[in-house]
């Protein structure tokens, strides 16, 4: 049985036909971002509780008198509804007052909620165009510091750009110099072997003239300062390596320096072009609470500046290195030229000595053997001249011989036999005299013939050194290693 006042649908009203679409579809809707909107459950107090839960579909009744006939067939007459005239004793009636009031009240319900509605309209625009502007300025900060993060990345990477250029230059500047340095140091072998040679041709002179002259001084001065040179260019050359290996780690630091600024230029000049109607733009959840940073701004630019400032260094001192190697490839090249002069001027002041002593040699063996030769015709003068007194002895001999003979006081000691005598004796003195002489003239053909081969043996020694030193030493010595080759440009 249904109560009097209870809400029930008019049979009179049309009824009001249910939209199929209050709202556009969320499929249909055009949209070019990848994800759906992230979801953020909202608490229970952010719940619109005057927003009815059939928001998207309206409920519509339409009323029927079939099932109300159906239903009372069958009923009996006291379950029906009662006649007009029984009202009066079963239900309560209102009041006109009551029902004015009640309709004072709905229409005063009405306006304030359409008062709120309004201000909350009126406010939420508010809202919206604050939250937009809001938006929008930050977004436009966050553009105009991206802006200015891609300017500071840009001078950055121009200050990179720039010292690279100037650490690949000045690597590959000592990089030729270690070339020419290396070059230079080959080219003290060959003169360093010319000197040792020298040296050791010298050990086959013979006799006195193996003796420790200028030319040997100068020749063990120029082995001294070929191996000092060789070391001073070795102990650079070992610092131009080192010095190579720091340059080409501080380029290394620059080379991923850069690179790393190219690709966050790369990154953030992307950044700094999203717009909100760029394409590839998403949701993605959570990554405002990932912190992946490890520098500051401050201690970015100081890792940027320190790159540059050890790349600058290290350029700094490759400079000065490549300036000692020129300054000792010069001074190494002229301590070399200097000694290879001396070297040469001791060689030629030595040949002239020997070649005059040799040549006063030569003349005292020519008047030798002229004396010789004279010694020789002396001796067979004293030797004819000792034949020639035998037939003089032998007649006075035989002469006293016969006389001997005479008889009786035949025998007289006159004066024949007196002379005799005398003469005998002065010849024998004479031939012993003259084979004095032949001794003495023997002996001096002997010295002289020592002296001849003292002599022969000394022109001997001297044609040696004369040839060790003009022939294979100078002979050796011609040619010297230019200035440029010494520098190491050849």
């Amino acid at each position: 049985m249904e109560l009097v006042g209870s809400p029930l649908t008019a049979t009179h009203a049309h009824p009001r036909s249910t939209p199929t679409k209050f709202l556009p579809a969320i499929s249909t809707m055009a949209s070019s971002y990848k994800n759906r909107f992230p979801y953020y459950p909202l608490p229970q107090s952010f719940s619109l509780p005057w927003m009815p839960s059939t928001y998207y579909r309206t409920a519509a009744i339409n009323p029927t008198l079939a099932p109300f006939s159906k239903s009372s067939q069958g009923l009996s007459p006291s379950k029906t509804l009662p006649f007009i005239s029984n009202r009066t004793t079963l239900f309560t009636r209102y009041t006109p007052d009551d029902w004015h009031r009640f309709n004072q009240t709905n229409y005063k319900e009405s306006e304030t909620s359409r008062h709120n509605a309004e201000r909350l309209r009126g406010d939420n625009s508010r809202v919206i165009q604050d939250k937009y502007q809001q938006t929008k300025k930050m977004q436009v900060e966050s553009t105009k510091n991206l802006g200015e993060r891609v300017n500071d990345i840009e001078f950055w990477k121009s200050e990179l750009c720039h010292e690279l250029d100037e650490m690949i230059g000045e690597t590959n500047a000592l990089t030729d110099v270690k070339k020419r340095l290396e070059r230079a140091l080959a080219e003290t072998e060959a003169p360093l072997q010319v000197a040792l040679e020298c040296l050791l041709h010298r050990e086959k002179r013979m006799g006195i003239d193996l003796v420790h002259d200028d030319v040997e001084k100068q020749l063990f001065t120029e082995v001294d300062v070929i191996r000092s040179c060789q070391e001073r260019m070795q102990r650079y050359l070992d610092k131009a390596k080192a010095q190579l290996t720091t340059n080409r780690a501080a380029q290394h630091e620059l080379e991923r320096d850069l690179a790393n600024k190219q690709a966050a230029h790369r990154i953030d000049d992307k950044c700094h072009h999203l717009r909100n109607t760029s394409d590839g733009i998403s949701y993605y959840r959570g990554v405002e609470r990932v912190d992946a940073t490890i520098s500051v701004p401050e201690s970015w630019a100081k890792f940027t500046d320190d790159n540059i400032l050890r790349s600058q260094s290290e350029r700094a001192a490759s400079a000065k290195l490549r300036d000692s190697i020129e300054n000792l490839l010069v001074v190494t090249a002229n301590e070399m030229w200097h000694q290879f002069n001396q070297v040469n001027v001791a060689f030629t002041n030595r040949i002239a000595e020997t070649t005059d002593a040799k040549s006063k040699i030569q003349t005292h063996l020519a008047k030798t053997l002229q004396e010789i030769f004279q010694i020789e015709m002396n001796i067979e003068a004293l030797r004819k001249a000792i034949r020639d007194k035998g037939p003089p002895l032998k007649v006075a001999q035989t002469r006293l011989d016969e006389r001997t003979r005479r008889p009786n006081m035949e025998l007289c000691r006159d004066t024949a036999q007196l002379r005799l005598v005398n003469e005998v004796y002065e010849i024998d003195e004479t031939i012993q005299s003259l084979q004095q002489r032949l001794r003495d003239a023997e002996e001096t053909l002997q010295v002289l013939v020592r002296a001849k081969s003292v002599l022969e043996h000394d022109l001997a020694v001297k044609a040696n050194s004369l040839f060790i030193d003009q022939e294979k030493c100078m002979g050796m010595r011609k040619t010297f290693p230019s200035t440029a080759r010494l520098v190491g440009y050849v």
